[in-house]
């Protein structure tokens, strides 16, 4: 199955945030940078070859302090079956969507809220609004709109704002459901709110049906950080990712086949701290691998996970050849 591709054209700004580093604010999932066509959740019986390891996803959106209009998240192709969703045997997949806000949300405080497994207290917050999805041809191909919420309902962070939560469980069947978000003013139209953003800690997507497609991803790295462990799932040995970074121009790391995961650590110069890293998956060139669905992860030396922000904080990360650096990568698998 090909997706369609559809062009949304959006509104940035370019604001200083409180580390005083210059960031792109945006509020598609994916993001109009990461050139990825949708998120995937298979169901509640799904089996992992397919290309999701624990069959739930977790997000969460950013709201600015300032901002005190509506919220509103939307939710593109909900349902499981039609157009774009990855069928097996009968169109069976449920997917509860459920959204979170107030204490308990902040995942740099609560880290089960942070959905990297769905176990323990993932589901932290306060349930706002939730909805199971199946097949229904009302929602293929089109959005359904959670909220409206006020942006005190999220869990204020001084450093990130409000925080809204978002877990995507699959609650039956064995499909994959293929879908988007996006956090806007309005119910009915993509409209962005200036300031917010969006961020994940696994990451699990779809790769386009294009050999010549290239997706990426980028992972903020903080102060403090010597070296990020990267691991990456059921890859398929489609092609090549590589790191690239304002000092980096381009290492591969070893990656997964069918079913497994594949680890890797990245040593991580000081010209790279306060910035994002780009992780570039490129497709394999001498066929083509159809629908395939990736996991990624990435934590520092202390084992905190790293956000992967859809807008990369301090914008794309352009390598600059006039610095040289040559890190050592160990990998494990």
């Amino acid at each position: 199955m090909r997706p369609k591709i559809i062009i949304y054209f959006f509104l940035f700004q370019i604001i200083i945030v409180n580390t005083g580093i210059e960031a792109l604010y945006s509020q598609p999932v994916p993001g109009q940078d990461e050139n990825i066509p949708f998120l995937v959740t298979f169901g509640k019986v799904g089996e992992t070859s397919w290309g999701d390891d624990d069959l739930s996803q977790t997000w969460f959106f950013s709201v600015p302090k300032e901002y005190n209009g509506r919220v509103y998240i939307r939710v593109f192709d909900p349902d499981t079956g039609g157009e774009h969703d990855e069928q097996k045997g009968n169109w069976d997949t449920k997917t509860l969507y459920s959204v979170y806000g107030g204490r308990g949300v902040d995942p740099e405080i609560n880290e089960d809220s942070r959905g990297l497994q769905p176990t323990g207290n993932y589901k932290s917050g306060t349930l706002l609004a939730s909805k199971i999805f199946s097949e229904d041809k009302q929602y293929d191909n089109k959005y359904y709109t959670f909220g409206p919420f006020n942006p005190a309902e999220g869990d204020l962070s001084e450093k990130w704002g409000y925080i809204f939560k978002v877990i995507a469980d699959g609650a039956g069947g064995d499909d994959g459901n293929l879908y988007r978000y996006f956090l806007s003013r309005e119910p009915n139209r993509d409209v962005p709110i200036e300031g917010a953003n969006a961020f994940t800690y696994e990451y699990t997507f779809r790769m386009w049906n294009n050999t010549k497609s290239v997706s990426h991803i980028y992972p903020y790295v903080d102060e403090g950080v010597i070296y990020v462990k990267q691991e990456n799932f059921d890859w398929d040995d489609d092609g090549a990712v590589v790191i690239v970074s304002r000092v980096r121009k381009g290492i591969t790391v070893p990656v997964s086949n069918e079913d497994n995961w594949v680890e890797s650590r990245i040593h991580i110069s000081s010209e790279e701290i306060n910035s994002s890293l780009d992780f570039q998956f490129h497709k394999k060139q001498e066929f083509l691998v159809r629908n395939n669905n990736v996991v990624i992860s990435i934590e520092n030396q202390r084992g905190d996970n790293l956000k992967f922000f859809s807008a990369p904080i301090g914008g794309v990360p352009i390598y600059k050849p006039n610095i040289i650096v040559r890190p050592k990568v160990e990998s494990k698998q």
